[in-house]
């Protein structure tokens, strides 16, 4: 399984988000540029985020993005839901009934689809644990110089 970058630079965006002070809102293009992301794609994300109830878009020349919600309401799970979807990561392809030449009325499963519904919760219940807040306090206990220069870096960018 191999995630798109669009979760990773998601989660990174409303970590950013989260740092804002109450009425600011930050240039989408502006949050691109500090992610090193393709500033097309990144529009794409941000609508998702959007439509997820994660963020809020304001409209205009002083427009951009804030969260929608505290930062201890949105976990990790979400902002995965919103980038890629409800599609489950494994899907048979009825190979052991091709294998076994078994007819299709019989109601055989294929062997990895429990083991791989199990693995997909267990990991899921693993996003779903985490949130903006934890990962936040985390970035200020592991990169308090670093989280200072972003702070600097949001105050300079960010539209009142």
């Amino acid at each position: 399984m191999k995630m798109k970058t669009g979760v990773e630079q998601s989660v990174y965006a409303i970590l950013i988000l989260n740092m804002l002070p109450d009425k600011a809102v930050l240039p989408g293009e502006a949050i691109s540029n500090q992610l090193g992301a393709s500033s097309t794609y990144f529009q794409k994300l941000l609508r998702k985020l959007v439509s997820a109830d994660l963020i809020t878009s304001v409209p205009g020349v002083k427009g951009g993005f804030k969260l929608r919600k505290k930062p201890e309401e949105i976990r990790v799970y979400d902002i995965y839901m919103a980038i890629e979807g409800q599609q489950s990561l494994y899907s048979s392809m009825g190979v052991l009934s091709d294998m076994f030449e078994l007819s299709e009325d019989s109601h055989t499963c294929c062997l990895l689809t429990n083991l791989m519904e199990e693995a997909e919760s267990s990991w899921k219940s693993v996003l779903k644990r985490e949130t903006i807040e934890s990962l936040y306090e985390k970035t200020k206990r592991d990169f308090p110089q670093k989280l200072q220069m972003l702070q600097e870096w949001i105050e300079e960018n960010m539209v009142l």
